[in-house]
């Protein structure tokens, strides 16, 4: 089981995210999984392509998102949980979306790859020890635990699905 970190095991910013998780947080992923995908593939198909305000994303690049950090992490998770001590680097959100093209799949394409990728990274974190879920890297110049990662991972895409529900349904 992977327990919940200690403030200092994560950057203060992070803290939105790890705030909205109590409980297993595997048992937790795995739960997101199912019915994050099953949020986006109920939505209207006008809604996809839909952003609320002028330069903010549409929810297909909200879901591209999501999808892109979910793997910045677990690439995290993988690196520091192996012993990796380079200071990995950050990535601009924007640029990724940017550089993507969310808006040409389809959400139920996106949907798919989103829980494609949160099952590989199920895998991952079952197979981490209790010790290996404690060690911790960096990563954008700041310390972070794999166990915190985890707790980011499920935290973010909490964050997002409530902002979709408050500003774009």
């Amino acid at each position: 089981m992977i327990s919940k970190p200690e403030p200092g095991e994560y950057a203060p910013f992070y803290n939105t995210y790890v705030s909205l998780i109590d409980g297993d947080i595997i048992n937790l992923l795995t739960q997101l999984k199912d019915s994050t995908y099953q949020f986006f593939t109920a939505l209207p198909a006008d809604k996809a392509d839909y952003a609320y305000a002028d330069g903010k994303w549409t929810i297909k690049e909200l879901l591209g998102h999501m999808i892109d950090a979910e793997r910045v992490f677990a690439f995290r998770i993988l690196c520091f949980s192996r012993g990796d001590q380079n200071n990995l680097p950050g990535f601009d959100e924007n640029d990724y979306v940017d550089n993507a093209d969310f808006n040409n799949r389809t959400m139920t394409d996106l949907a798919e790859e989103f829980r494609t990728v949160r099952t590989a990274n199920l895998f991952m974190l079952k197979s981490l020890t209790a010790e290996q879920s404690m060690l911790i890297g960096t990563a954008n110049n700041y310390a972070v635990s794999v166990r915190a990662l985890a707790y980011i991972m499920a935290g973010h895409e909490l964050h997002h699905l409530r902002i979709i529900k408050e500003r774009y349904l």
